[in-house]
């Protein structure tokens, strides 16, 4: 991993889109990472959003839209995700953060807002806690530090399901997860882009992830962690429930809790206003 206070360049394109132009940066292991930047690039405000699993860095488009009319937002597609590069696993947390990290140096940002969303929250936990420097406030959302004690097995058999039956057998019950009855009624476009963007997902590299999350156990980091810190949740998400969003705020010295009432597990996409305005406040 690389140390927090190594500040090497690493091989990439460092041209600064101005609007929403698509970029890669190639990290220190050869993995080309897609990325993108809104807003106006001289702005001193900045936030950097992670996405969640099996999306892309268009998850986050309808909270980044908002961010960006007073700040620069960068949003990205982790590795084994989206137009970035899907090396074979075992894929780890600390992995995806020290990506982030590289990614951050490559564009020549010194600190940010960091958000992530499910997957994403678990990989901005531990980029916290290992580049403090680098985080000026926290954006936890719909996420955990820790899944439980079932969460090995439970992340293995997700991984071997869809390496044994493809993703459209898990669509079904990622969907009613993913939003709330209401809002899939009414928005059915959100819902289809969803579930498009879940199935072009490269089954080992979604595998790779599922392990991930499965091993992942970030309880020991949140104590340590000193930047304001946002944790957002939907009512009724049942993937990342209010419980586990409130052993994030007890456990975070400087967090604060908001429970968005009646939505799930993709608060990003079914109430984008929300969460820009629990956000924009750490910027």
């Amino acid at each position: 991993m690389q140390p927090a206070g190594d500040n090497r360049r690493v091989a990439t394109n460092v041209e600064v889109p101005l609007r929403d132009t698509v970029r890669h940066a190639t990290l220190s292991d050869g993995i080309r990472v897609a990325y993108a930047i809104l807003g106006d690039p001289k702005a001193s405000k900045r936030a950097v959003l992670i996405h969640s699993l099996a999306m892309d860095r268009n998850f986050w488009r309808p909270v980044a839209e908002r961010l960006a009319r007073d700040a620069t937002v960068l949003i990205y597609d982790c590795r084994g995700h989206g137009a970035s590069d899907k090396p074979a696993g075992p894929y780890t947390v600390e992995l995806f953060a020290r990506d982030l990290a590289e990614l951050l140096d490559a564009v020549g940002w010194r600190s940010a807002l960091v958000a992530g969303a499910s997957m994403g929250g678990c990989v901005a936990l531990a980029f916290a806690a290992s580049y403090p420097q680098l985080v000026t406030a926290l954006g936890l959302v719909d996420t955990t530090a820790w899944y439980g004690v079932e969460a090995l097995r439970q992340w293995a058999e997700r991984a071997e399901r869809a390496l044994k039956a493809g993703l459209g057998g898990l669509i079904d019950f990622q969907v009613t997860r993913w939003f709330g009855d209401d809002f899939r009624a009414g928005h059915p476009d959100i819902v289809r882009q969803s579930v498009e963007i879940f199935l072009r997902n490269d089954l080992p590299a979604y595998a790779a992830s599922c392990r991930m999350l499965g091993a992942c156990d970030l309880r020991a980091v949140l104590p340590t962690i000193a930047a304001p810190t946002a944790v957002l949740v939907g009512e009724e998400d049942y993937a990342t429930p209010v419980a586990m969003a409130e052993a994030l705020r007890h456990g975070i010295r400087n967090a604060n809790l908001t429970v968005l009432k009646g939505a799930r597990h993709l608060t990003p996409l079914e109430r984008p206003g929300e969460v820009a305005a629990a956000l924009a406040p750490l910027l």
